[in-house]
């Protein structure tokens, strides 16, 4: 059921109503699946693919997709070698993912050594964006796509924990001043001057106010949105909570090296707890009731389209 406010207003899935579902998905090579130690991840695969189409389905109709392409696949990194498209969500597991690309498009010879910086900030990869019209159409319909999720309550509080609880030279002046600001009664000047401190509740006023002092950021925005499930059709849907052994089945379906296995180590803040159910729940501890349920509607099509449970 529709939560009450959006019931009032416009219903969420109606974006995605007058948009084309694509045709079949594009079939991957399962002939070793049989009987092998893969299976088990295989029907669970299947299950979340089925799942979404079925979504999808459910709220398209089969008209003309009215959405600018580039807009759609401003996301995807694109490998080449292996012909890959993966969209990025992050706190998902993308940076790992895409220390992967690099290994597999022979940038580099392992995970190992890449750092962070050259990952996010070493334009090694290309999206799919940059290409024309014909190449993007080209690897839309013949390259593997396939996007890693994670449960929306999870990631919210992970991307908090990881741009407000720690020095960051982007997110605090740009983002916390401008919270705490609009958010923060009787504020400080030192709050004020350098952003740092946003508590947890502040940065949810901001995330469900129709006003925003300042624009989303990819790091909370919703899968829906950053990915497109139900425009693009990915051939695979893995999900965080299982990152290892579906990143590393991905990999054998995509012919990778046999030494090339998915990362384990944590990018950043490799000392602090990894944010759980646990931790997600003393979080929202901080929100009042109201505040929880908004939140949740906020992520509302995530939850839906992937099939989490509800907090």
């Amino acid at each position: 059921q529709l939560p009450e406010q959006q019931k009032a207003s416009e219903s969420p899935l109606s974006w995605f109503r007058g948009a084309y579902l694509p045709p079949a998905l594009h079939p991957l090579n399962k002939t070793f699946v049989k009987g092998g130690e893969w299976q088990d991840i295989d029907s669970t695969q299947e299950k979340r693919r089925t799942f979404l189409q079925d979504f999808c389905r459910k709220y398209n109709s089969r008209k003309k997709l009215q959405t600018n392409l580039v807009h759609l696949v401003s996301r995807i990194y694109v490998e080449d070698r292996h012909k890959v498209l993966y969209c990025e969500v992050p706190k998902a597991g993308c940076s790992n993912w895409k220390r992967v690309l690099m290994v597999l498009s022979g940038l580099a010879a392992s995970t190992n050594n890449i750092s962070h910086d050259d990952v996010h900030y070493g334009k090694h990869l290309r999206k799919l964006d940059s290409y024309d019209l014909k190449g993007i159409y080209t690897r839309l319909n013949t390259y593997t796509k396939f996007i890693f999720v994670r449960d929306p309550m999870e990631r919210l509080v992970s991307a908090f924990r990881d741009k407000f609880e720690h020095p960051n030279s982007y997110y605090h002046p740009v983002f916390g001043k401008a919270i705490i600001k609009k958010y923060r009664h009787n504020a400080d000047e030192e709050a004020l001057k350098t952003g740092s401190g946003v508590k947890f509740k502040e940065f949810i006023q901001y995330l469900l106010d129709s006003h925003r002092p300042i624009g989303m950021d990819i790091h909370w925005e919703q899968i829906s949105k950053l990915c497109y499930p139900c425009l693009i059709n990915y051939d695979f849907i893995g999900k965080f909570e299982t990152l290892e052994e579906d990143a590393n089945y991905f990999l054998h379906l995509v012919g990778a090296p046999a030494t090339l296995k998915f990362p384990k180590f944590k990018d950043r803040h490799s000392s602090d707890e990894r944010t759980s159910t646990e931790v997600v729940r003393q979080y929202l501890k901080e929100l009042s009731k109201e505040e929880r349920q908004l939140t949740y509607d906020f992520y509302y099509l995530d939850y839906l389209m992937f099939n989490y449970t509800s907090p």
